[in-house]
């Protein structure tokens, strides 16, 4: 059992840290794209509907979620097997918590709890990107708590 003293073990993975940081990089690009087509797919000639609907909010929410993945794997890293700081541990969970804001504010109208409920089609208002945008902002938060700043920085 663990105790509350005994370091978190961030070095689990046995890949090269260089190797995982390049993952959570290209994870979170990758995930940047698939946002992005969600979000705005008239950019890439993609676009079939002037409202946004359930397939594009799904879309968006499913590239946030590889970026925060990515971003967590890539943050990690950066750690190199050292004990997280409690900031960074606030940080991870802050990026979880703004995921689910962001998601339930998305699916708001799937949910039942939007203007627009079931069988109406769903409609993502004002409202709803207002609150994913808040779930955009803690999920930044969390990220920027994630760095290795100051004394956790330096390398053993």
């Amino acid at each position: 059992m663990l105790s509350s003293t005994t370091p978190v073990d961030t070095s689990r993975f046995e890949t090269p840290k260089r190797m995982r940081v390049r993952t959570g990089f290209f994870l979170t690009l990758f995930g940047l794209f698939v946002f992005m087509v969600g979000a705005k797919p008239n950019w890439f000639g993609w676009d079939r509907s002037p409202v946004v609907g359930f397939v594009q909010i799904v879309v968006f929410l499913l590239g946030l979620g590889l970026i925060c993945l990515g971003g967590y794997v890539g943050l990690l890293a950066l750690w190199k097997g050292r004990e997280r700081s409690i900031p960074a541990d606030i940080g991870l969970r802050l990026v979880s918590t703004g995921y689910i804001i962001s998601v339930f504010a998305g699916m708001a109208d799937i949910f039942g709890m939007g203007s627009h409920s079931l069988p109406q089609v769903p409609y993502f208002g004002p409202l709803q990107a207002t609150g994913v945008l808040i779930g955009e902002v803690v999920i930044a938060i969390g990220f920027l708590l994630m760095v290795p700043f100051g004394k956790h920085a330096e390398s053993k």
